[in-house]
């Protein structure tokens, strides 16, 4: 069993390792669902962070129909990835009829050298669900991350026992959205599933001392080391 948490910065992805992750995917924005880290970012964690970071490529929050500056963005940022030593990628593309565009993602791949690419939740908006998955097989993508067509991957998790067991191994449909400590063993033990997909973040409270009384303290969201370990203990247990 491996646990994926999706880290917001730095912070949340050396508390992801101290919580026991097996991989980390590596986001900005995740209030929209993520998009491209820097490569600053990136850089930092590959080499500070001894599991490995995938980052996703998305240019914006939002749907996942791309114009050609998208297109040429991400290939940028791939190529860029690769050349500095990452491991793997989260890509993902639809056409505005709701089927896996292909043709921009096989452009993205072409990018990534020898890295994993993972196919994200685009997967979960696409129009048919078992044709998409045989086409992200082709493209030779290396896992599925997908909440089962829901919005939640416990509201989804028959249906994403169903897409483990059709696919029987040819690739890894990796659970993930609304994972918690409290579900995930159910899920898995439903599933089947091999891997596990949670962001696992709180509420993080600035440290500051000086706060002007014109504003709120500032707060956002982290990984919490505390819930990493809670999960972990709970995936691996299933």
């Amino acid at each position: 069993m491996k646990v994926e948490i999706a880290a917001n910065n730095i912070a949340s992805a050396i508390s992801a390792y101290e919580g026991g992750a097996h991989r980390i995917e590596l986001v900005s924005n995740l209030a929209e669902g993520g998009t491209t880290p820097s490569a600053g970012t990136l850089d930092y964690c590959i080499k500070n962070i001894p599991i490995d970071c995938f980052p996703i490529i998305r240019t914006r929050g939002g749907d996942f129909l791309y114009d050609i500056a998208d297109v040429a963005t991400m290939q940028y940022d791939i190529a860029l990835f690769r050349d500095m030593g990452c491991k793997g990628i989260v890509i993902g593309a639809l056409t505005a009829d709701g089927d896996v565009d292909v043709p921009i993602c096989k452009s993205l791949i072409s990018q990534a050298g020898d890295m994993q690419i993972t196919f994200h939740r685009a997967f979960d908006r696409a129009k048919n669900a078992l044709e998409s998955v045989q086409k992200i097989i082709d493209l030779g993508c290396r896992r599925i991350l997908t909440s089962g067509q829901f919005s939640n991957a416990y509201d989804g998790r028959f249906f994403i026992k169903e897409l483990i067991e059709k696919t029987n191994n040819q690739i890894i449909i990796m659970p993930g959205a609304g994972v918690t400590a409290a579900n995930a063993k159910e899920i898995i033990d439903i599933c089947h599933a091999t891997e596990i997909h949670a962001s696992m973040k709180d509420t993080s409270i600035s440290k500051m001392n000086y706060f002007s009384t014109h504003f709120q303290k500032e707060t956002h969201m982290a990984t919490s080391t505390a819930l990493v370990k809670e999960l972990v203990a709970s995936a691996t247990s299933a």
